[in-house]
């Protein structure tokens, strides 16, 4: 009587694997049907390129902004304590914030970009 048992719950387990394999094939092809885009190229590669520039110096800038910020938090908080290794410190992040928030105008202006 074991030995039909467990042979049934067998065959059950199969078949419910069978069942779940099937199932989740079904919906990742039919997922895949219903959630495909169309992609909208533009007709010149140049300007994929040049958006695609003006992005990532977009969020370079964004990066040098906070760079800034935080250089002028330090900066205020050495003044506050009259810590000269602080201020120093808060000096070179506030200056390479300028820097990298402001890289496109600088390589633009030595007519590198």
């Amino acid at each position: 009587m074991k030995a039909t048992n467990s042979k049934h719950t067998l065959s059950q387990r199969r078949a419910g694997r069978a069942r779940r394999l099937y199932f989740s094939t079904a919906l990742a092809l039919a997922l895949c049907a219903a959630l495909t885009c169309p992609a909208l190229a533009a007709d010149d590669p140049l300007t994929i390129v040049n958006n695609l520039s003006d992005f990532v110096f977009s969020c370079i800038k964004a990066i040098g902004i906070i760079v800034l910020g935080w250089g002028i938090v330090q900066v205020g908080m050495s003044i506050q304590s009259h810590d000269a290794s602080q201020r120093t410190q808060g000096f070179l992040c506030l200056f390479g914030g300028l820097l990298i928030a402001f890289c496109k105008e600088i390589l633009t202006a030595i007519g590198v970009a």
